[in-house]
Parts: C-alpha cells; structure tokens; sequence
C-alpha cells in the first residue's frame, strides 16, 4: 500500500517540475529502483494509471530501471553484489558489511511537451 504514496510524490515532483517548464504534457517518467527496494512495478503503475487522471501527466508512460544491491564489507573493503541469501564477504568471510546500492528509489527523468 505504501506504493501510493510513492506514486503520489512521484507524481508530484514532476507535475512541479513540469509547471515550471510550462509543459503541455509530461510523456514519459523514468524511474530507477533499487533491487532491494520494497517497491514493486506493477502497483506504482496501477496507482499511477489512477491518480494521474485529469492531469497534464494522464497516459505518461513510466519506465522502471532496477539496480542491483550492490554491499561493502567493511573489514577489508571489498565491493561485491550478492548472491541469493548468502551476504557474507566473497573476499574475506566477513559479516560487517554496508549497503552501497539497491534500495533507492528515484525519478531520473522527465520527458514533457
């Protein structure tokens, strides 16, 4: 459920930005997902189809980008995407590790008329 009020601030970002280029119409948003966000595609698209009705965004086409959990171990360094559900260090065994990647959520572009 929390996928509306994402969609909501999306949706608002670029009606703002929009605006401010005095756009027609906005065509197309493109939005890139960490995979480890708890964003799933298919919902922001069903609440978008919804809330952007009678707005310059109505029929805007989202596409979704999705970027890799990507972690670094913070005993020896090491940069590395994990495997399944094994997240231990490839390098070193170690289990201190930091997310580097895959967990944002952004709007990245915004095509308009």
């Amino acid at each position: 459920m929390h996928e509306l009020a994402v969609t909501q601030s999306v949706l608002d970002i670029a009606l703002r930005h929009a605006g401010e280029q005095n756009a027609r119409r906005i065509t197309d948003l493109y939005l890139v997902l960490g995979q480890w966000s708890s964003i799933v595609d298919d919902s922001v698209q069903f609440y978008w189809d919804i809330i952007s009705a009678g707005t310059i965004a109505q029929g805007a086409t989202l596409h979704f980008r999705r970027v890799p959990a990507e972690l670094v171990c913070l005993d020896c360094g090491q940069v590395y995407q994990p495997t399944g559900e094994e997240l231990i260090c490839p390098q070193c065994a170690g289990t201190r590790l930091r997310l580097r990647q895959g967990d944002e959520l952004q709007l990245e572009a915004i095509d308009i008329e």
